[in-house]
Parts: structure tokens; C-alpha cells; sequence
């Protein structure tokens, strides 16, 4: 943080426009769509929420079931809770970190049958109605091939791009191939907003829905209070736009001291015999937004932790990866596929410490 948004924060507070409206809101949904070349983008006051208006922008059915890996933040699986719906768990590539597009097709051979346009789950008897794809650690999916899979079995798309800002596959940016994607602003992202997050869309039916439902669904009048439907107040205030303004002008030198601790890390880390630096996949330019390093030969979660414990012992502030998803209480008993290369990432991956200044 440095004198940028000190500037800019300043001036928001000199405007008195703190709260849901201001003209930093604009700055910096702009400043959005310039990096991603999205044509709509509506800010919010975190990715989870954006991940929620999404899904309800897209209309998902009750007690549907949405594909999502059994690897990523709870974000991921909560929002689909919000809406009543059902967290299908899916491996991932241990090469990206994102979901297996040859296992996803499998999967759905195997456990569904296409009725009447849906794909219906054999199993559960319930409909399979989206699919969200995440972009792990800032590292593209093969996303093109899983919205070819989408689009085969009319499954919509929600891009869980939180930590991808400024990642690109095949030089097009992370969380602009789906019907919507979502990018976050927490303070531990790429850039902050202290805490915030992001829809953006090409599609402007879809980007009108987010952006009244992220406003209490106000419908504009002079003085009257007039709201049409649930909505919810999600919107990021001026405020945190503001800080956004002045932390989005420096992404590109983030970016690059996130790309040079990788070769850092790398560098060293390739004298060790059995440890690897994940490295951006193919076709894929990433933004190293969380460095992890692999350790081939690690059996357990208990040889993993004892690692990580020796290494916080010396004020190395290293973590696990995510837990399963798919193991922990809420979600326990939703469908999942064969999670190997999850198991295996949980198993052997370790996060180090990641700052653009470190």
C-alpha cells in the first residue's frame, strides 16, 4: 500500500460520496474492463457474493446439481448452497490445477442421460443444470475444452476466476469464456479492495440482472423506495473502489515480482531432489497470484503437517492447500467422481509465502 491509494481514498472521502455510489465505482469498473476486455462489469463487496449473484443472474433450479472441483476455496461450494443447489465434486489436473475435462465428460457418461434438453443425473434423479470451473492459485483451466463439454450438454458456465487478475489463456483473459466469471479483491488477492470482488459478462441481460439484484433490486425513482424482487446489498461502496483505483495502476509491477519470486523459488527449489515449483500450464500466461510447491514423495497429510509445522517454527509462514471440499461437514454427502489427483494435491502441495514484495 503506498501513497496511490492514500490519494485516491482521500479524495473520496473529500467527495462524501463513502458509500454505494460515487464516482469511483466507475473508475475502477472501468479500469476492470480494460484489463479484461469484458464489456460489463459490476462491482461487489466480495467474490463470494459475486459468485451468488451469478448464479442467481443465470436462473440455476432448486435442488439442481452444479459441477465444481472438489480443490478450491468454500466460496465456491457455499455459493451454490445459497441458491438451493447441490455441489457435484470433480477432480482436477495435478498440470493446471483445474478441472479434468476428459474426467468431466467421463463422469457425466457414466452418472447422467440427457431428458427432455437437461442432463438428469441417473443417480440422484436431479437435474445437472452448471457447471463452475475455478482458476486455482491464478492458474488457467483448460477452459476452453470445458465449455466445449458445457455447451454439449446445455450446462451454463460460471467462471470462478477470485484469484485470476491478470492470468490469461491462450491470451485471452480468465473469467471472460463462461456466461459469467468472477474475479475477488480480498486483501490477500493480487490487488485489493480491502475487501470486494467483481462479475464481469459480455452478456448485457445478465450484467442488468447482477447489477440490480447487488442493489437491493431498487427500482430508480426521484424519492420513492421501490424494490421489485429480493435483492441484496452487495454492492461495493465508493470507498473501496477508491483504494481499488489506486492498487489496479500498479498490477502490472505486482504481476511481474509475483513472476520473478516464481523463477526464484524455482530456481532453488529444482536442486532438491522429489520437490517441484508449480509452473503456469501450457497456453497459459499466469499471474502466480499463490506460489506451491509439490513434494513428490510426502505419503500422508501427517508427513505434509509436520513439514509445515517445523518450517511456522522458524517464522516460515508456509500453509496447506485447501482441505477436500468434499470433506468437510457441509458437504459431506454430495456426489462426488474419483477425487485422486485432488487427494494427491491435498497430500503434497504446500503454499509458500507469495507477496509481490517479498
Amino acid at each position: 500500500i503506498g501513497k496511490e491509494e492514500y490519494n485516491f481514498v482521500e479524495k473520496s472521502i473529500n467527495s462524501t460520496f463513502v458509500s454505494s455510489f460515487g464516482k469511483f465505482n466507475n473508475q475502477f469498473e472501468k479500469k476492470i474492463r480494460e484489463i479484461t476486455k469484458s464489456k460489463y462489469v459490476c462491482v461487489t463487496n466480495s467474490g463470494t457474493s459475486s459468485l451468488h449473484l451469478s448464479l442467481l443472474a443465470l436462473n440455476i433450479n432448486l435442488q439442481s446439481e452444479i459441477f465444481v472441483p472438489a480443490i478450491s476455496f468454500i466460496a465456491s461450494a457455499n455459493s451454490i448452497k445459497y441458491v438451493n443447489a447441490i455441489p457435484h465434486f470433480l477432480d482436477i489436473e495435478l498440470e493446471n490445477l483445474g478441472i479434468d475435462p476428459i474426467k468431466l465428460e467421463n463422469r457425466i457418461k457414466k452418472i447422467a442421460k440427457k431428458k427432455n434438453g437437461k442432463l438428469i443425473n441417473k443417480i440422484t434423479g436431479r437435474e445437472i443444470s452448471a457447471i463452475m470451473p475455478v482458476h486455482t492459485f491464478g492458474h488457467p483451466c483448460k477452459i476452453d475444452k470445458i465449455i466445449k463439454i458445457a455447451k454439449k450438454y446445455n450446462l451454463k458456465i460460471i467462471e470462478d476466476a477470485a484469484e485470476g487478475l491478470g492470468s490469461y489463456y491462450n491470451k485471452k483473459h480468465v473469467g471472460t469464456f463462461g456466461d459469467l466469471g468472477v474475479i475477488s479483491f480480498n486483501g490477500n488477492k493480487i490487488i485489493t479492495t480491502g475487501g470486494g470482488g467483481v462479475v464481469i459478462t459480455n452478456n448485457k441481460k445478465l450484467y442488468e440482472k447482477v447489477k440490480h439484484l447487488s442493489s437491493t433490486a431498487k427500482v430508480f425513482h426521484k424519492y420513492e423506495f421501490i424494490h421489485d424482487q429480493v435483492g441484496f446489498n452487495y454492492r461495493m461502496n465508493n470507498l473501496n473502489s477508491s483504494f481499488g483505483v489506486g492498487q489496479i495502476i500498479k498490477i502490472r509491477k505486482f504481476i511481474n515480482n509475483k513472476r520473478n519470486l516464481f523463477k526464484k523459488y524455482n530456481e532453488n527449489f529444482r536442486k532438491i531432489e522429489g520437490c517441484k515449483i508449480f509452473k503456469e500450464p501450457k497456453g497459459a500466461k499466469s499471474n502466480y497470484w499463490l506460489q506451491t510447491l509439490f513434494i513428490k514423495n510426502l505419503k500422508s497429510l501427517n508427513e505434509r503437517n509436520k513439514i509445515i509445522e517445523y518450517l511456522i517454527s522458524k517464522n516460515i509462514n508456509v500453509r496447506p492447500v485447501w482441505k477436500l471440499t468434499s470433506k468437510l461437514k457441509p458437504y459431506k454427502n454430495c456426489p462426488a467422481d474419483n477425487l485422486e489427483n485432488a487427494k494427491e494435491m491435498e497430500r503434497t502441495a504446500i503454499s509458500l509465502p507469495s507477496s509481490s514484495f517479498l
